[in-house]
């Protein structure tokens, strides 16, 4: 049994900044699900503010690095998923406003 919970998964990702906008992916919204296998391997599954996204292989290659970094952790994969599609609702209110007038 794998003692890993979806909240360090969570808080591991929470360290990732997404560089155009100043704040955390999990802030952003755009961690939809982490899944903890028995065997600690992880899959993070996320989306993109865009599917243009120029920063997608380093982003999904930063939230893989920071979950690496939990101890006893096995296989990270992130799947990136655009389905539901982001939208700033999906962010939390401190995000809202500061992107509210951009």
């Amino acid at each position: 049994m794998c003692a890993i919970t979806k909240e360090q998964v969570f808080e591991a990702v929470s360290t990732v900044i997404d560089p155009e906008v100043g704040f955390n992916l999990v802030e952003m919204g755009l961690i939809y699900d982490a899944i903890v296998e028995e065997s600690c391997n992880i899959q993070v599954i996320m989306t993109l503010s865009t599917r243009a996204c120029p920063l997608h292989q380093m982003i999904t290659q930063w939230v893989r690095e920071a979950v690496e970094k939990i101890e006893g952790v096995g296989i990270v994969e992130v799947e990136v998923v655009w389905e539901p599609e982001w939208n700033i609702s999906m962010a939390n209110d401190n995000v809202k406003k500061a992107l509210a007038g951009i």
